[in-house]
């Protein structure tokens, strides 16, 4: 039986505008994914003969922005595995177990929020196009102070 320690997924996910995530990141910690996704065709199906929803969410998958990490490290045969249970899962008759298994899939493969954290993976922003250019000015987002930001100094003698 396990008692305390660390486990892989303990803890809050990073959080990529904290102070120290901002650290990690300008050592590469963080990793930006193209927000156009993966281009080219998917990798070949490499389990058994795959059904034609399998094939319709294995395209479907490889067109996004994570693929392009996935196809780095690998990972063909573990999203092959998640189309699988996903397209099981599905169905109305589908085991609660097999559900379960859906969301670790989406988390270790950074298709859900806290998995894209957990990752360190974020999109870049969107490029525009011509028509997105003619649209409204929409300012950028403020920027959130650090911690750092928020101390401030009071001179020796002032509120005491």
């Amino acid at each position: 039986m396990s008692r305390g320690g660390a486990r892989a997924v303990s803890g809050p996910a990073p959080d990529p505008r904290s102070l120290r995530s901002t650290k990690a990141a300008e050592k590469g910690g963080w990793r930006t994914l193209p927000a156009e996704g993966r281009e080219g065709a998917p990798p070949e199906w490499p389990l058994t003969t795959a059904a034609d929803r399998e094939l319709d969410l294995w395209e479907d998958l490889w067109a996004k922005p994570q693929a392009v990490a996935w196809e780095d490290m690998g990972q063909g045969l573990e999203v092959a595995l998640f189309v699988r249970t996903l397209a099981e899962a599905e169905r109305a008759d589908a085991r609660v177990d097999v559900k379960k298994m859906v969301r670790s899939y989406l988390d270790s493969l950074g298709l859900s929020v806290a998995g894209m954290n957990r990752n360190r993976w974020k999109i870049a922003p969107a490029i525009e196009g011509p028509e997105q250019a003619s649209g409204p000015e929409v300012p950028p987002p403020a920027k959130r102070p650090s911690a750092r930001d928020r101390l401030k100094v009071v001179p020796s003698g002032e509120g005491a």
